[in-house]
């Protein structure tokens, strides 16, 4: 198998070549919200600081722009809570491997923690029971990691448990940390909302939505199309129709609206995924905006 983490490299490269996407260290520093008087030492100004952290005095003497760093920007934790069920099997928006998409997710924040000097973990479904790994402080240690989310991903026989992954957090993590959830655009119902609320008060959450590809598109697509989950294959007359495309549209236009509302109403971060081409951009847009939220 190819490196995994070597992908997600490549398309943190091309990020970061962007105009329209701030450096990746600026990105980052923005992921972990809330500060600390604890000073620790200095280091050299990054784009994405905060003015108010530069230390003038060290910055007159070093020459250049210098920033006073606190305990609160080390040692962090990064949970990841992967959703692993057979519908990170069906392809997402962009009509590639969902599975891909939730690496590279994970990828890429994993591995701007590592370099940041904070531990990263997963959290997923094993049958019926959560998994959680070892924390991992390395790329290494991130490639073990991806890997064993694609594995996960390709032995899934069933829907993950969600609610049974949200309510193992509850129950066995006990250090306050960032808590990244990636799953897909199923329903949040009444006990995903009551669990939420239980994790917002422990931890500091970020939700992400990897969406699903068109069930029936206008034009007739290279292969039949079958639901990852429960196995059925979209009749091919049901391709081209102007009116059941749109109706889906509406109702898809709606959940949207359901979950966007749920998370902003909890004040949890979140943010959705088409595809791989624009996921990298999507990410660092989103801790742009928990920059610029209130702490």
């Amino acid at each position: 198998m190819a490196g995994l983490l070597a992908r997600v490299k490549s398309k943190l490269f091309i990020a970061s070549k962007l105009k329209s996407v701030h450096p990746l260290d600026g990105g980052y520093a923005s992921l972990v919200r809330g500060r600390s008087l604890d000073f620790e030492d200095l280091r050299p100004y990054e784009h994405g600081d905060e003015v108010r952290d530069i230390d003038w005095r060290a910055t007159a003497r070093m020459g250049e722009p210098m920033v006073k760093r606190s305990y609160a920007e080390r040692r962090h934790s990064i949970l990841f809570v992967v959703d692993t069920g057979t519908g990170m099997q069906a392809l997402a928006r962009d009509d590639r491997p969902k599975k891909d998409l939730a690496v590279l997710t994970v990828g890429v924040l994993a591995l701007l923690a590592v370099r940041h000097g904070d531990d990263v973990l997963l959290m997923y479904a094993d049958g019926e029971r959560a998994r959680r790994l070892e924390p991992r402080r390395s790329e290494g240690g991130v490639e073990l990691m991806l890997r064993s989310l694609d594995r996960a991903i390709d032995a899934a026989t069933a829907p993950a448990p969600r609610d049974a992954l949200l309510e193992a957090v509850a129950t066995t993590i006990a250090k306050r940390m960032i808590v990244v959830v990636v799953t897909d655009e199923a329903p949040l119902g009444d006990a995903v909302e009551r669990r939420l609320r239980r994790l917002r008060a422990q931890h500091d959450l970020i939700w992400v939505t990897l969406r699903d590809a068109d069930p029936v598109v206008l034009t007739r697509p290279a292969a039949s199309r079958r639901d990852a989950v429960s196995g059925w294959t979209v009749p091919d007359f049901l391709h081209g129709s102007a009116e059941i495309v749109e109706e889906l549209d509406a109702e898809r236009r709606a959940e949207d609206a359901r979950r966007r509302a749920l998370l902003d109403r909890l004040e949890i971060t979140h943010v959705e995924l088409d595809g791989q081409d624009s996921a990298v951009a999507a990410v660092l847009g989103m801790l742009h905006g928990r920059s610029h939220a209130r702490r």
